[in-house]
């Protein structure tokens, strides 16, 4: 027996084991002192968040929430998070914990970088580029919206294509691209086991993006060549991407991509593949986005479902998916771009803690054109920073075990699968493509979250909160035209970015931004709080906010107001005490020097008739930006 010394701390195991009971009572206690009355479940429920998909984030999470009875099953998807027999081993199904035993951690995940552009020469030189600074394989656009396939050779000039695996990405010119690839393996003499490549057949993906609709059967028939011949080649890739950049949810991604990757077993079981080979000709790619927690419970619920659809087929070992996950242009800005790197870190923090084979980080500036030098490096650099100064590969499913995590995993599953279901139901993904069931449900679920965004409940650092309207812009040049025509391509910060364009317009036409005056009544402890609201609010529309270096009164809102010079707009800001005893007047001297609409920080009531519109936490900022402008005379 090993006795401890005795130096003088105590240790945890002298004290009882807190109850959740207890902690329920320490929540009411917080509530009750910020005017709330709950207790029990009540209270936790309280400082519950919702998510998309039906899913709530619980304040608290410990063996009793994740919800498995004695036998570990939760359901139809066998999703069980509940404890490590349930979530299994890395390498073995249902592969929650990874589609191969050693992890990432021998030579970490592999960093993927994309290279889009038109010109061979070009893009050859950016992937010696990368190549050479930590880059481990490429992803080449190829065909109508990148490089010519008959360019590929040109492109791949220098690249020793027996240790730098390549991924196409050729929309409707996947056949062309993929044998001019499978071409230049048997010129350059690559032995067949040797080369390592996704060829980028997605038919239906393609059909998401564009509208039109492709053969499955020639897809079918490049995987059975390439079964056959090339070992370590993927003929399909399963690209969740087009729903997630049409607003879908996690669920609605992994639910669509659980249809298209069923879709693509029934065609190339039709075209004599047997279900072992066909699976492995699949590769799916996801969205890895900022919120950590969701990515990394998206990416091991995918392999979760996969797995049930595998064990469906009669192979479950054969279930491992392998994932590729790109960080989500869905939350990249045009404004303040520079914010995007830590967006992108943060997304591909979560990608390789959730166990993605290959990831990809979008350069901080792809969608305001092709990404130069500098932010290519950058992006390339995250992975090494991640993996050779954080160590982040070193450890198998880091999450695995955290309450949190597997409880998160399992209801994603759940409800992924419930999507899944709903969509076979209608035919499966090519018929739920075409008679628009998959395009509605992914609007209804943009237009809720854009609600939020409107509201700002859902923030966006450098444009909805925080925007710098002095920034330099960041010019690149302009990149290829992508695909279009089928579903739309979303982001989250469009709204306001529409905005501050309107206001750089009436900037470039005027000499200067549309301007609002900021009315600050009383002290600087009365009005300090609302001020910087409005501030930020109206700046995220592109609206410069002009104040007094003092606070003002009736007396002296007129001058100040004048001095300002604002087109047309005041805002009051201040307590709602103060609002009680000057708002009337200070709005009468406003409305005297000129102002012709006047807004009030704070909730509607206080100082009715006295403003004409509130801005407050939760009010449409969108709306009452777009408004403002309108007012102003600003071009839309």
């Amino acid at each position: 027996m090993t006795v401890l010394p005795d130096d003088g701390l105590s240790l945890a195991a002298e004290f009882p084991d807190a109850t959740h009971e207890q902690w329920q009572r320490l929540v009411e206690g917080v509530l009750r002192k910020s005017g709330k009355e709950a207790s029990g479940e009540a209270a936790e429920d309280a400082l519950s968040t919702q998510l998309e998909d039906g899913l709530t984030t619980r304040p608290l999470y410990t063996a009793r929430e994740t919800g498995a009875n004695a036998n570990g099953d939760t359901g139809d998807t066998g999703a069980n998070a509940a404890n490590a027999d349930a979530a299994g081993f890395p390498g073995f199904a249902p592969f929650v914990r990874g589609g191969r035993p050693e992890g990432t951690s021998v030579s970490g995940w592999d960093v993927r970088q994309r290279l889009a552009g038109t010109d061979p020469v070009r893009v050859n030189e950016a992937a010696l580029a990368d190549l050479e600074n930590g880059t481990t394989s490429l992803w080449l656009t190829v065909g109508r919206t990148g490089i010519p396939a008959d360019g590929l050779a040109r492109a791949l000039d220098g690249v020793y294509l027996d240790l730098a695996p390549v991924t196409l990405d050729a929309g409707a010119d996947y056949a062309e691209a993929a044998r001019a690839l499978l071409a230049l393996y048997a010129e350059r003499e690559v032995a067949p086991e040797a080369a390592r490549a996704s060829l980028g057949a997605d038919p239906l993906g393609h059909e998401a993006r564009t509208g039109e609709v492709l053969d499955l059967a020639e897809a079918a028939a490049l995987a059975r060549e390439t079964a056959g011949a090339w070992p370590h080649v993927r003929a399909l890739t399963v690209d969740a991407l087009p729903y997630h950049e049409a607003g879908g949810s996690a669920a609605e991604e992994l639910g669509l991509s659980l249809a298209t990757g069923v879709a693509y077993l029934r065609a190339l079981e039709d075209g004599g593949l047997g279900v072992e080979a066909a699976l492995g000709q699949l590769e799916f790619r996801y969205a890895a986005t900022a919120d950590q927690f969701l990515t990394i419970a998206k990416l091991r619920a995918a392999r979760r479902l996969w797995a049930r659809v595998a064990e469906a087929c009669g192979v479950p070992e054969a279930g491992a998916q392998r994932q590729h996950a790109v960080t989500s242009p869905v939350m990249m800005t045009r404004r303040d771009p520079w914010v995007n790197m830590l967006r992108t870190t943060v997304a591909c923090m979560a990608a390789g803690v959730g166990g993605a084979d290959s990831v990809t980080v979008l350069p901080f500036d792809n969608e305001l054109g092709l990404p130069d030098a500098f932010a290519r490096r950058i992006a390339r650099n995250t992975s090494t920073i991640l993996l050779e100064e954080s160590h982040l590969a070193r450890v198998i499913d880091p999450a695995g075990g955290s309450y949190y995590v597997e409880q998160l995993t399992t209801e994603l599953a759940g409800a992924a699968w419930e999507f899944f279901q709903t969509v076979e139901k209608a035919g499966g993904l090519p018929e739920a493509l075409r008679s628009g069931l998959v395009a509605e449900r992914l609007a209804t679920t943009w237009a809720a979250r854009s609600k939020k965004l409107a509201k700002r409940r859902e923030p966006i650092t450098g444009v909805s909160e925080f925007p710098l309207l002095s920034e330099k812009p960041v010019v690149r040049e302009p990149a290829p035209a992508g695909p279009a025509g089928g579903l739309p391509r979303v982001r989250r910060a469009e709204a306001y970015e529409a905005l501050r364009a309107r206001s750089d317009a009436h900037l470039t036409a005027t000499g200067h931004r549309p301007r609002v005056f900021l009315a600050a009544l009383g002290p600087a402890a009365a009005h300090t709080a609302r001020a910087t609201f409005a501030s930020n609010l109206f700046q995220a529309g592109g609206i410069e906010p002009v104040h007094d270096p003092v606070s003002v009164d009736a007396a002296s809102a007129a001058e100040a107001y004048a001095a300002s010079g604002a087109d047309g707009m005041a805002v009051l800001c201040s307590s709602d005490a103060l609002y009680e005893e000057q708002a009337e007047a200070v709005a009468a001297a406003l409305r005297s020097a000129g102002a012709t609409t006047l807004f009030l920080a704070g909730k509607p009531g206080t100082a009715q008739g006295s403003v004409d519109e509130y801005v407050f936490a939760g009010c449409d900022a969108v709306a009452v930006l777009s408004s403002v402008l309108d007012r102003m005379g600003v071009a839309s």
